[in-house]
């Protein structure tokens, strides 16, 4: 690759957030966009675990600052935008990433868990985007929110009926706020991702049941974290800067496994 075209991925300077950064999919993606020169707000209600992830990250090119926030919080959310910008100045990227599941048939599924559900997943995701995106107006600054959705969203699977809804509004909210904010230099995407291996997962992955399911997958495994970190990068950085509006799935083919 052209030393010119690995420049247009470098993020040495910019100032990221990232909402449900203390584990999983949100703790890779903070120590990412680090290692790629970012200033990244680590944002999470556990912070004794943000501040663990900021101590594996020392020494990298960029840097992690934890910061409190419950998204489903409008206050809190304003307050960790405001310590963002107090330590490193206006979030240019957004890693719209805080998300919950609860595994429960549409029937079965009671109102407080479909509200907690949707509550998390898409209202604090768009009280987040709409934070992050008004700051970057006032400050007339170009920027890019990543919100992170699902295969869920797209496809349907038995026992994820809140969880499916949830964020397929989500990929139609980027959609909308797309179309109102590319003109002012934000771009908004949805990153869907499929199966990939954390901590809490492999467990299933590993058993007969999920070895059986995978293989029947176009790419019969699931992913690995690092699989991710492509499309991350060129939706956060300039090489993705004509991408704007879109949702960008990472799932080794799984939409597309024959019927």
């Amino acid at each position: 690759m052209h030393s010119s075209d690995v420049q247009q991925f470098n993020l040495t300077g910019k100032v990221a957030l990232i909402t449900g950064a203390s584990s999983g999919l949100g703790a890779h993606f903070a120590k990412v966009l680090c290692r790629n020169g970012a200033k990244v707000i680590a944002a999470a209600r556990r912070l004794d675990r943000l501040e663990a992830l900021a101590d594996t990250c020392s020494g990298l090119p960029g840097s992690i600052h934890p910061v409190s926030m419950d998204v489903t919080d409008e206050g809190s959310v304003f307050a960790g935008f405001e310590q963002a910008e107090a330590a490193c100045g206006t979030v240019e990227i957004l890693v719209n990433n805080a998300g919950i599941s609860d595994r429960k048939n549409l029937m079965k599924i009671d109102i407080d868990s479909w509200d907690q559900v949707n509550n998390t997943n898409l209202r604090a995701a768009w009280l987040v985007a709409q934070e992050a995106t008004r700051r970057m107006l006032d400050a007339n600054k170009p920027g890019s929110v990543i919100n992170i959705a699902s295969v869920y969203g797209v496809g349907v699977g038995i026992g994820n009926a809140a969880y499916a809804t949830s964020k397929a509004g989500l990929i139609q909210m980027s959609r909308s706020m797309a179309l109102e904010l590319s003109r002012k230099g934000i771009r908004i995407n949805a990153l869907s991702p499929g199966y990939f291996r954390t901590e809490l997962d492999d467990g299933f992955f590993d058993s007969d049941a999920g070895k059986a399911y995978f293989n029947a997958l176009p790419m019969q495994r699931p992913g690995n974290l690092d699989e991710l970190n492509g499309a991350l990068l060129l939706l956060a950085s300039d090489a993705g800067s004509f991408i704007s509006g879109a949702n960008l799935v990472v799932d080794g083919g799984h939409l597309v496994k024959s019927i």
